[in-house]
């Protein structure tokens, strides 16, 4: 079955990795097309077997009465935890230029493709996944340092 957003979702987070390897990490790549097919072909494995795994979790045969099973709902402390979770990625958000934010937003909260970003940005497909890119780095330090 092919789906398309999946394709694109697939090559936007390949060019993340990418971009993340050779601007942010500042690696130099010998041979970087080979480098995009190798994280492309992988990231269609991983999104492959993810889809079989979770199939394999939900079809055993169960008739249609599991639909009434009330969905779960969090606990408390999950619930406490998932909102400190948000207020900390707000506040590392907050600490971003205007631009990079818009862009993290949409891409993460509203789940825009680079396209869109750009679009409504009014700047390149390269220029968005570089605001978001950098966005996501941002954070990504900022929330795996602990708070003094």
């Amino acid at each position: 079955m092919r789906d398309d957003s999946l394709a694109e979702d697939v090559v936007q987070d390949a060019f993340l990795r990418l971009t993340t390897a050779t601007v942010i990490q500042g690696r130099v790549l010998s041979d970087p097309l080979n480098y995009v097919y190798r994280i492309i072909r992988n990231l269609a494995f991983d999104r492959y077997r993810r889809r079989q795994f979770e199939a394999g979790l939900f079809d055993h045969g169960v008739d249609s009465s599991s639909e009434t099973i009330e969905a779960d709902v969090p606990t408390p402390e999950g619930e406490a935890s998932g909102k400190s979770d948000m207020r900390a990625m707000r506040a590392a958000m907050a600490e971003l230029p205007e631009r990079t934010c818009v862009a993290l937003e949409m891409h993460l909260f509203d789940g825009r493709k680079l396209r869109e970003i750009a679009a409504h940005l009014g700047v390149s497909i390269g220029m968005a996944h570089s605001l978001v890119a950098a966005g996501m780095e941002h954070c990504r330090k900022r929330l795996s340092t602990p708070e003094s």
